[in-house]
C-alpha cells in the first residue's frame, strides 16, 4: 500500500509540474497519458517514478508581478510579462538541441531536465511585436500566441502593456462595429473584402450621415491589420465617447502591398506592385462605400491615411486625386514624399493655396525610428521651411511598430471633420 501511495504522489507531482510549466497544451505532449500508463502497471511492477526536485531547475522564473500577455491563446499561462516589460517564455521541446525566440534577448534559452526551454527577454518597447520561435533551425509560430497576418504570413505576436496608456484598450463606453464587407471590384473582376468601422450610433440614428476615413495598412499586412493589430475600433470608440473625435466611418481595404497580392512582385523600371490599388480605391471602393453606407459623399468629408508603405500609397493617391480628399495623414512612410515646393501640383510652393485645399496635413514617425523612415522628419522640416501648415507628431520611444501607428491615429482622428474647419489647424 505504501508503494502505491508513493507512486501516486509521484505521478501527481509530474502532472502538476507539467501543467504549471506548459499550460493547457500539456496533454498534447503525453504527460497525462504517461501517468495513466504508469498507474496501470500495478503494485507488483517496480516503481518507474524518478526523483522529482522540489524546484524546477529554471533560472528564468517570472516575478510575482508578471502577468499573462493579452495576446496569449486563452488559458495558456506563458508568455508572461513583468513590470519591467520583460517577457518570460516556456517552450516544450524535450528533443531539441537549440531553441530561441526572435525578440531582444530571446536567443539565450536554457533547457530544463523536464525538457522545457525557458528565457527572459530584454525589456521590450510597449505595444505589439511580431515574433517567431526557432527550434533546431526550423522557424515556427508559437502555439501559445494568437495569430495575426503580418510579415507576409500568419504570425505570432506579443502585446506589451504601456503603463499610463489606455486609449487603445476596451473601456466601458458605447462601442461601434467592425464589419467585414465583401464586394465585386469591376476594375479587377474579382470579389474583394474590406473592413468598415461604424460608430456606436450608426444603427440607432438612421438619419445621421457620416464622414469617412480610408485607412491603409503596411507592407506584409492586409485589411485586417488596423482592425486587429491596430485596435482602431477601441481607439475611435474611446475618442468619440470623450467627445474628442467626430463619429466617422473608417474603411480598411487590402492595399496590395504584400508582394504578389496585386499584379506580382516589383519589376525593374515598371510600376510598383501596389499601384493597382489606386484604381480599385477610386473606381470601386469609394463609390461602393458611398452607395452602401450613409456617408457624406464629398471631399470635405473624406480623409486618407496610411502607415509605412500605406503612407507612401497615401501620398501617391492624394496627390493624384486631391479632388477626392481634404484630409491627409502619413504614419512612418518610408519614401514617396511630395517634393517641396513642387508637390500637389505646385501647391506646396504656395502656403495659402495649399491651406485652402487641404484641411489637415498630418505627418508622424516614431522617435526611435531610423533608416528610410527618417524621411518623415526631413519632410516635416521642409514643410516648415516652406511655410506649409501641417501637424507633426513623434511617438515617444517607439520605432517602426504598431504602438507608433496607434498613437498616430489617436492624434490624427480628433483633427478630422471638425465643424467649420476650412483650413489647417
Amino acid at each position: 500500500m505504501q508503494n502505491i501511495l508513493q507512486r501516486a504522489a509521484g505521478l501527481c507531482a509530474i502532472a502538476c509540474i507539467s501543467i504549471f510549466v506548459a499550460g493547457c497544451e500539456t496533454r498534447d505532449h503525453g504527460s497525462v497519458r504517461s501517468a495513466s500508463t504508469a498507474k496501470s502497471s500495478g503494485p507488483e511492477t517496480p516503481n518507474p517514478v524518478v526523483a522529482i526536485p522540489a524546484v524546477l531547475p529554471h533560472t528564468n522564473q517570472p516575478p510575482a508581478d508578471a502577468k499573462y500577455a493579452s495576446s496569449n491563446v486563452p488559458g495558456v499561462p506563458f508568455p508572461k510579462i513583468d513590470s519591467r516589460r520583460r517577457a518570460y517564455f516556456r517552450i516544450v521541446a524535450p528533443n531539441a538541441t537549440n531553441v530561441s525566440v526572435s525578440l531582444p534577448g530571446g536567443r539565450s534559452m536554457t533547457k530544463g531536465v523536464d525538457g522545457v526551454w525557458t528565457v527572459t527577454t530584454s525589456p521590450l518597447a510597449p505595444g505589439f511585436h511580431y515574433y517567431t520561435i526557432s527550434i533546431d533551425g526550423a522557424t515556427v509560430s508559437d502555439p501559445a500566441s494568437e495569430s495575426y497576418f503580418g510579415t507576409g504570413k500568419m504570425s505570432s505576436a506579443i502585446e506589451v502593456p504601456s503603463p499610463g496608456e489606455d486609449f487603445y484598450l476596451p473601456k466601458d463606453v458605447p462601442h461601434g462595429d467592425i464589419r467585414a464587407h465583401y464586394y465585386f471590384a469591376r476594375s479587377t473582376g474579382k470579389t474583394r473584402r474590406c473592413f468598415v468601422y461604424t460608430p456606436p450610433d450608426y444603427d440607432t440614428n438612421p438619419a445621421a450621415h457620416y464622414p469617412v476615413l480610408y485607412l491603409q495598412h503596411g507592407m506584409g499586412e492586409d485589411a485586417r491589420g488596423w482592425a486587429t493589430q491596430g485596435r482602431v475600433g477601441f481607439i475611435l470608440d474611446n475618442l468619440i465617447a470623450e467627445g474628442k473625435a467626430r463619429p466617422m466611418l473608417v474603411v480598411m481595404d487590402d492595399g496590395g502591398i504584400t508582394p504578389g497580392a496585386m499584379g506580382g512582385p516589383r519589376r525593374g523600371g515598371g510600376p510598383m506592385f501596389w499601384d493597382k490599388f489606386t484604381q480599385v480605391l477610386i473606381e470601386d471602393i469609394i463609390p461602393m462605400i458611398d452607395a452602401t453606407y450613409r456617408t457624406i459623399p464629398d471631399r470635405q468629408h473624406r480623409a486618407m491615411a496610411g502607415l509605412s508603405l500605406g503612407g507612401t500609397q497615401t501620398w501617391e493617391i492624394t496627390q493624384a486625386h486631391l479632388d477626392t480628399f481634404a484630409y491627409i495623414g502619413s504614419f512612418s512612410a518610408p519614401f514617396g514624399f511630395p517634393e517641396v515646393p513642387g508637390g500637389f501640383n505646385g501647391l506646396l510652393g504656395d502656403p495659402a493655396a495649399f491651406a485652402k485645399q487641404v484641411n489637415v496635413l498630418f505627418v508622424s514617425v516614431g522617435s526611435a525610428e531610423g533608416g528610410m523612415t527618417g524621411g518623415s522628419r526631413t519632410f516635416h522640416q521642409a514643410l516648415d521651411q516652406a511655410g506649409i501648415r501641417h501637424v507633426y507628431y513623434a511617438s515617444p520611444g517607439t520605432a517602426h511598430e504598431w504602438q507608433t501607428w496607434r498613437r498616430s491615429l489617436h492624434e490624427f482622428a480628433p483633427l478630422l471633420f471638425q465643424t467649420g474647419q476650412g483650413s489647417n489647424p
